[in-house]
């Protein structure tokens, strides 16, 4: 069944349900069991989800790496690692639920399948849409920069400018796919949290975790992550759930804005302006479900500024991850975190890298290069 986040109404799986009638997102109910064998994710975790998953549908999404980062840990007085999401086959975390996505989409007979975004969820539906060979549409801001555009070309996807409220493309976008027959694999769909949870579970077999930092848009990513450690939880798997902490840019924090006023519903966030694109969107779908979790776990929620975010992703570079910007908040946030005595020396943190910097080019600055001539090219290296 699936089960409004807010007042608890249920909707049968048989029907292509993705938000509630009250106006709040759609998800799963809890599933419990335990972990068994095989290469993939998917398989040792095969009790957690409604369904059996297809291969043939898969590009080879999941069991990216969970890596110490030395330098920062040492520098921070925190054991920090960094779930690589950038290795995922287009770059972002976001194949992990379009992979479920696609089975949902199959699963209730539709041919057509679409998404609203701006990057990273855009190449990943375009890819799997391709993959599963299923007419795909993009729904893309106007303003979106001509490298995001170049990137979804090769998939043969539908892409198409929408002038307006960014904002207000997500519910269109829903009512259009009831008109037309397209189901839309949007940020909050409960199948694409389903797919998130995936990264709890792959955290688990190898540390635990007293926090988890996760750079937040939609809200979808971080619902995800939730849910994969109740169900641990609830499975025995684990004994305790990690403090979760959401991250925004501060030029876009619709979410933490209303998590200080303490409210219990977001408000759109007028005139955002950040380098983290990703992670701007003004009116989150998930935001109020985000709330909700944050009071019941005693979570926190950080904003940082574009020259934070800047200067932490410099310092990924310098454990050899190169991101985007808005993967790179998390470790921002840490900063503000550990300075702020709110995380205690060499507590045990788990970074969520979300996207790979090669998504935005435009954004880093040209390296320093010098030149030399060959026949004095030894004298270069003074």
């Amino acid at each position: 069944m699936l089960k409004c986040t807010s007042c608890g109404r249920r909707y049968p799986l048989g029907e292509p349900y993705q938000r509630c009638e009250c106006g709040e997102p759609l998800e799963l109910e809890l599933f419990r069991g335990a972990p068994g064998r095989g290469r993939k994710v998917w398989e040792r975790f095969s009790q957690f989800y409604p369904f059996e998953l297809d291969p043939e549908y898969s590009l080879g999404e999941g069991d990216t790496p969970l890596t110490k980062a030395k330098r920062l840990s040492g520098e921070l007085g925190v054991k920090l690692y960094l779930k690589n999401e950038t290795l995922n086959p287009t770059w972002s975390f976001k194949d992990r639920g379009t992979y479920l996505g696609i089975h949902r989409a199959l699963q209730l007979g539709f041919k057509k399948i679409g998404t609203v975004s701006t990057g990273n969820m855009a190449a990943s539906v375009a890819a799997y849409g391709a993959r599963a060979g299923l007419e795909t549409y993009v729904l893309v801001s106007s303003g979106i920069a001509e490298e995001k555009l170049k990137a979804l070309a090769p998939y043969g996807a539908k892409v198409i400018k929408v002038r307006g409220d960014y904002g207000e493309l997500y519910y269109r976008s829903l009512e259009i796919g009831r008109e037309k027959g397209i189901y839309f694999i949007n940020s909050d769909d409960p199948f694409r949290i389903e797919g998130y949870k995936s990264i709890s579970f792959e955290i688990i077999e190898e540390v635990t975790p007293d926090y988890v930092v996760v750079p937040t848009s939609s809200g979808g990513l971080f619902r995800g992550i939730v849910k994969g450690f109740l169900e641990l939880k609830e499975s025995e798997i684990i004994e305790k759930l990690p403090r979760f902490v959401v991250v925004q840019a501060k030029g876009c924090s619709p979410i933490c804005g209303a998590f200080e006023k303490k409210k219990e519903r977001v408000e759109r966030f007028e005139s955002p302006r950040t380098i983290a694109h990703a992670i701007e969107n003004p009116y989150p779908p998930s935001g109020n479900a985000v709330l909700r979790l944050l009071k019941e776990f005693n979570g926190l929620c950080v904003t940082v500024t574009d020259e934070e975010i800047l200067k932490a992703q410099k310092e990924l570079g310098g454990e050899g991850i190169f991101v985007q910007p808005a993967s790179a908040t998390g470790i921002a946030a840490i900063r503000k975190l550990v300075a702020g005595k709110i995380v205690e020396e060499g507590a045990k943190i788990v970074d969520i890298l979300t996207g790979a910097g090669l998504k935005t080019l435009s954004s880093v600055k040209t390296a320093e290069v010098s030149e030399c001539d060959l026949d004095s090219l030894e004298a270069c290296f003074q």
